[in-house]
């Protein structure tokens, strides 16, 4: 006897992805995330690949992994979809130490950032 089924965390015409463990700093993705929030998701995946921004990458992978889901999954139309959300949320934190002068040492944190894209097919009007 298995758990029932959970309940979909996203409308009908949604689709979603998650990164779990990008490597950098929350503050540091949300500024890259914040570029494609409401946006066509052709123009989002555009600025993305322009970006200078080296998080630009990761965020990228997780709206294309959006929209491939969408596709396959929902079977939405890929040239009506926007990006709903783009929110960035905290992960772990690697700990490492370096040694200092004196016998002192200092802590080097690592962080890790989770990323949740939402996208949603926009009705023709």
């Amino acid at each position: 006897m298995s758990k029932p089924a959970s309940p979909r965390n996203v409308g009908d015409k949604e689709a979603l992805a998650v990164a779990t463990s990008v490597r950098g700093s929350p503050y540091k993705l949300n500024l890259v995330a914040g570029l494609i929030r409401g946006k066509k998701v052709g123009d989002a995946l555009n600025i993305l690949a322009f970006s200078k921004k080296s998080m630009a990458v990761d965020v990228r992978k997780c709206l294309a992994s959006a929209v491939a889901n969408a596709e396959n999954n929902h079977n939405l139309d890929v040239d009506a979809l926007i990006v709903k959300e783009a929110s960035v949320g905290k992960g772990l934190v690697m700990k490492r130490f370096a040694t200092r002068a004196r016998g002192r040492s200092a802590r080097i944190v690592k962080p890790f950032s989770r990323l949740r894209v939402v996208v949603r097919e926009q009705e023709e009007a």
